[in-house]
């Protein structure tokens, strides 16, 4: 809650992300509708302005009334009662739709074709008028009061198979690296012997000798007054033949469930990479490690600000519940999505991997991370319990297995330990530098005899935060640049061969190194070209440079590169390098020493090395020296979810780490600003690059 802006006596959940100000229900118009905000298209402000105040009826639902709602083309019948919306006849019916704003009507999500009967919508801004023509609605916004039928777009249908592609993709990434399979929650088919008058032992007994027959440790486990309870009647109900699940704790195993007979279905999980920009679920086959299907979407989050600090502070603000439920939201959505490509059951779902850092994870679980932010920087956990997912919130089997990443401190987090379980380097020789480039920079330094690591701070700028036309790497996103240095025209490459929306990391990266070379800007980051060449302009007082005319891009906008974009971009490769370069004077090391140089993250997939080290990301070593290694914290989250042996290498990995905090660290501070220079104030440091500018 905060205080309108205009009516200081009024508090008001209405917060304009962009300028971070908040607006009453009288006040709810965008101050800016007119230039780009990255924040938009979860903004309940435009929302509420767009479709003027109006919203589906506060319609409760009938007692006696109920109707049909049929979807299609599974041809799928669900009875509900009138006046609830479509979202809920999807989720009644188990109908995987994807309403990711948690059925706030502001992702534009869960569209689905009305094809007969009628149904009463909002005003929403979020379809578009060819749309509105082919009778599609949203799915959240949209109240049953007669018979229906709905399809689920083709699109949608489309986007399901190519989720089940991608699970092909990441299986092809992942064989081998797990041989033995040994899940948190194991099912074990037993055939008892029923009692006689011989052999009188209880139900409770009689169960455990059959798991101790069948090779499970009894001597620590337990179970629930609910698996009680059920007991008699399950082992009777096909003749004590039953199947038991039990969770293998760290130092104990509990029975969650005892069903009657042995013909369950195969045992399924999720590795997920909880991100502070993006959110990566895989569903695994936990017979084989098959990934079954993958897929991932933007952190809902992100509307409560682009980095972990700003999450805490709307923590603090409106609560950590709210920060949960958009994370949950998010997850939930994607796990719809995997169920739909998979065509499975979402009760076979039993077992669950959580990798994030230490503040998404403890916003996920609805844990206080406002603690994070002051020093001395100390989260409330750093290593969970073996947690089920009906308490995390996860739409799952409520009684599956959540182990969650540990984390060594609390701004490097489970993400990192995952990378590291997924590389492998901390169980080899070679002195290696690790670094996950995303929303922070988090830095490893070490071998299998010792290892540091700490996070140099560099901000959201490589994943699209505080950059004008910024955006992850997704559809869209213009990945790769050339500028011709005579003409000063780009040459461009978009992530699905599309038309352009906006640039990712690694397009700013090869943006600036071109610009550079091409003379628009100077190497502290300032334009040296006028506004009379027809590709730089000024937007307000501000020069910038025009990536992409708006005739050439699918937001119908011009998209501009501006100074204040290259300030972002300087400053956080700045602290990035000053990282890795405080982090080796601490192990009393300098670059030339390193063996190898990890780099994982998103953007790195389509990373110019040569491009990266000229404005001063990464040291001017050797670059055979250098590895991609991609997504490793979903990775590692994967690896972690089918072996008990990874779950342990997580624990040992953060009692192993030594964590260095930059915050109060004058060298840093010193490195930081030698960096604030293109690629830096000391091109001694950059022999290949001063080589350029002879």
């Amino acid at each position: 809650m905060g205080k309108c802006v205009n009516h200081p006596g009024r508090e008001t959940n209405f917060v304009c992300m962009k300028h971070n100000h908040y607006l009453c229900e009288e006040c709810l118009k965008c101050v800016d509708p007119n230039i780009h905000c990255k924040f938009r298209s979860s903004c309940p402000i435009w929302f509420m302005e767009k479709r003027g105040g109006k919203g589906i009826d506060d319609v409760p639902f009938s007692k006696t009334k109920e109707h049909t709602v049929v979807f299609q083309p599974d041809n799928k019948e669900v009875r509900v009662p009138e006046g609830a919306t479509l979202l809920y006849a999807a989720q009644l019916g188990d109908v995987p739709l994807n309403a990711s704003c948690n059925g706030k009507g502001s992702c534009g999500k869960c569209k689905l074709i009305l094809e007969s009967g009628t149904a009463k919508s909002a005003t929403t801004p979020l379809l578009t008028p060819a749309e509105k023509g082919k009778n599609y609605v949203l799915a959240c916004q949209t109240t049953v009061h007669c018979d229906i039928v709905v399809r689920i777009p083709e699109e949608t249908l489309e986007k399901k198979l190519k989720i089940a592609g991608m699970g092909k993709a990441a299986t092809d990434r992942m064989r081998g690296l797990v041989t033995d399979i040994t899940p948190m929650l194991a099912h074990f088919s037993l055939e008892l012997s029923p009692p006689t008058l011989d052999d009188s032992i209880s139900d409770m007994d009689r169960l455990l000798r059959g798991l101790s027959r069948n090779g499970c440790d009894v001597s620590r486990m337990s179970a629930g007054l609910t698996v009680m309870r059920e007991l008699a009647a399950a082992m009777r109900d096909e003749n004590w033949k039953v199947t038991a699940s039990v969770v293998k704790k760290r130092f104990s195993s509990e029975i969650v469930g005892v069903v009657p007979g042995n013909g369950r279905a195969g045992s399924l999980g999720l590795a997920i990479d909880v991100g502070t920009t993006s959110i990566v679920v895989y569903l695994v086959d936990m017979k084989d490690g098959t990934v079954m299907a993958a897929t991932s979407s933007h952190n809902r989050q992100a509307a409560c600000g682009d980095d972990v600090i700003n999450r805490i502070v709307c923590a603090e603000k409106d609560g950590v519940k709210k920060l949960s439920d958009m994370g949950l939201a998010t997850i939930n959505g994607l796990i719809n999505e995997a169920i739909a490509g998979a065509e499975i059951d979402r009760d076979r779902i039993d077992n669950v991997v959580l990798s994030g850092n230490t503040t998404m994870v403890h916003l996920l679980l609805r844990i206080e991370p406002r603690h994070i932010r002051r020093e001395p920087y100390v989260p409330s956990v750093s290593a969970f319990p073996i947690l089920k997912a009906g308490s995390v919130g996860l739409k799952v089997n409520p009684e599956a297995a959540v182990f969650v990443m540990p984390g060594p401190a609390g701004y490097v987090g489970g993400d990192i330990v995952s990378g590291l379980i997924y590389t492998g380097f901390h169980r080899e020789d070679p002195l290696t530098l690790f670094i996950d480039v995303g929303t922070n920079g988090e830095i490893v330094l070490g071998n299998k005899d010792w290892l540091m690591t700490a996070s140099c701070s560099a901000g959201p700028a490589f994943e699209g935060g505080g950059i004008r036309w910024g955006m992850r790497a997704e559809e869209g996103a213009i990945e790769k640049v050339t500028i011709d240095p005579e003409t000063l025209v780009p040459a461009i490459s978009v992530v699905e061969d599309v038309l352009p929306r906006g640039i990712c990391g690694s397009g700013m990266i090869d943006l600036i190194s071109e610009m550079v070379r091409a003379g628009i800007i100077q190497q502290n980051g300032k334009f040296t070209r006028d506004a009379g060449h027809p590709r730089i302009t000024k937007d307000g007082d501000e020069p910038a440079y025009i990536l992409a005319f708006a005739g050439e891009t699918s937001v119908d906008k011009d998209i501009l590169f501006m100074e204040s974009d290259v300030e972002n971009i300087i400053r956080s490769k700045g602290a990035v390098y000053a990282g890795f370069k405080v982090l080796l004077h601490q192990a009393g090391l300098d670059i030339s020493m390193i063996d190898r140089m990890i780099i994982t993250g998103g953007f790195g997939q389509y990373l110019d090395l040569e491009k990266a080290v000229s404005i001063g990301l990464l040291p001017d070593i050797d670059r055979r020296k250098f590895k991609y290694m991609g997504n490793s914290s979903i990775a590692g989250a994967y690896m972690a979810l089918l072996s008990e042996a990874h779950r342990k290498e997580a624990v040992e990995i953060c009692n192993r780490m030594t964590y260095i905090d930059f915050s109060s660290n004058n060298r840093f501070m010193e490195e930081f600003t030698s960096a604030l220079f293109i690629p830096h104030t000391n091109l001694e440091e950059f022999p290949s690059v001063k080589r350029k500018f002879q």
